[in-house]
């Protein structure tokens, strides 16, 4: 695979939306705001957690007996959401690649409107004016290193149907999964790549997936057999453990190993309701109690558990640092719940969360923000720059991101060039 490269037109929005990371933004993270300057102060409670309390809170939070699928209800918010059906509708009528484009176009213009009318000059001339040091932007473009993750998008089937999703999962995809010979062939390009270290696996829900299991055996097991050191991924929606038939996930993911980062935008049951569905907090709390339970989240385990934030609404995260020690304390005095690291992630511009901000008419404003807040000195952590995507269907891409909007290896748009998308088959 001939990774070296990607012009600067294909990782420009990546760059302003992931670039962030080190700011610090004083804004109400669990609030739409009514501007982009909102500074709404967060009223904090501080428990004292004991062992007890810990239990008992868990006992509290317990859902009694199996719990039945979150399928049927999220159809049924889907059916009656009347943003979805619009959506829905215009996907119909002029196709995935359709609105891509279509996206596209909003964005350029967002950004001619603010004045950015050529961001690849805005990028160089910031790293300029920030004197960056060892910049991976030679000649206007941005030069990949040796690839150390594989990132395997193994379908679009979800239990939920998230309203910030950038992939645009649901339960209604079930044709676009990964089939066992992609799967086969994703291993062997693992087991080809020496530099590779991290297996990171995401869709859909990707533990809905029948590869799921037999990546992640297979990989744990040439790992083993080859002194190899790897970690291995699994991003989850939490709900999903939940689901019937996979009562015993939560132990198959402790046998081999796995890294769990799972998706929690609210330590608050409304905020994560409104932005994931209805019954959803009460069971992430649940699966989270499971996940403790096996051993993942404590500080004298190995078994990592690490949380995922995104903001509800057109605005930038906290401070990483400052909502992690919130996280905490609220999860462990509320819940009895214990996790690891907190990451804080930008929504993107794409997908589901690009029409919401269209319909809502703040493109403009959300496109302002990434750039004002743009940060040359994170380019260096992009996913881009070491990372090898691999679509359900195979298609090879650079990171999540860009195989979203159809931007293959070969840096270009799905709809300029099919034939540009290497594949495995």
């Amino acid at each position: 695979l001939s990774l070296h490269i990607m012009t600067m037109k294909n990782y420009a929005l990546a760059a302003a939306i992931l670039a962030n990371q080190s700011c610090s933004f004083a804004v109400d993270a669990f609030a739409i705001p009514t501007s982009s300057h909102l500074t709404a102060p967060r009223s904090i409670s501080c428990l004292h957690s004991t062992k007890d309390h810990i239990e008992a809170k868990r006992k509290e939070w317990s859902l009694d007996g199996p719990s039945s699928s979150l399928i049927p209800e999220v159809i049924e918010q889907m059916e009656t959401d009347t943003e979805y059906q619009e959506l829905a509708k215009k996907i119909s009528k002029i196709g995935v690649d359709g609105m891509t484009k279509e996206e596209r176009a909003e964005r350029r213009r967002a950004l001619e409107d603010i004045g950015v009318p050529n961001f690849m000059k805005f990028v160089v001339a910031k790293d300029d004016e920030e004197n960056v040091q060892d910049s991976h932007i030679q000649n206007n473009r941005l030069y990949r290193s040796h690839p150390t993750i594989l990132q395997l998008n193994i379908g679009l089937y979800c239990n939920q149907a998230c309203t910030h999703c950038h992939v645009e999962s649901s339960p209604l995809r079930k044709e676009e999964t990964m089939s066992a010979n992609v799967a086969a062939r994703c291993l062997e390009l693992l087991q080809n790549t020496p530099t590779i270290d991290t297996l990171d696996l995401t869709g859909g829900a990707p533990e809905l997936n029948e590869q799921f299991r037999f990546l992640v055996k297979m990989a744990r097991q040439w790992a083993i057999e080859n002194e190899r050191k790897l970690i291995i991924i699994d991003r989850c929606n939490l709900t999903v453990l939940l689901e019937p038939n996979q009562e015993d996930l939560v132990n198959f993911l402790k046998e081999n190993q796995v890294k769990v980062v799972a998706s929690l935008p609210c330590y608050g049951e409304d905020n994560v309701d409104a932005q994931r569905g209805r019954g959803v907090f009460q069971r992430s709390i649940a699966a989270l109690h499971k996940l403790n339970e096996a051993g993942y989240g404590s500080s004298s385990s190995d078994l990592e558990l690490d949380l995922v934030y995104n903001p509800s609404g057109a605005f930038l995260p906290p401070s990483q640092e400052s909502l992690e020690g919130d996280y905490k304390r609220e999860l462990l005095d509320n819940f009895g719940i214990e996790f690891n690291n907190l990451i804080t992630i930008t929504n993107m511009p794409i997908k589901r969360f690009a029409d919401h901000l269209a319909k809502q008419g703040q493109m403009k404003e959300y496109m302002e923000l990434l750039v004002n807040n743009y940060n040359p000195q994170t380019v260096g952590g992009l996913m881009c720059l070491n990372t090898i995507s691999v679509g359900w269907d195979g298609s090879l891409y650079d990171c999540d991101f860009n195989q979203q909007l159809g931007m293959g290896i070969a840096g270009k748009s799905s709809e300029e060039s099919s034939s540009a998308k290497k594949k495995f088959s």
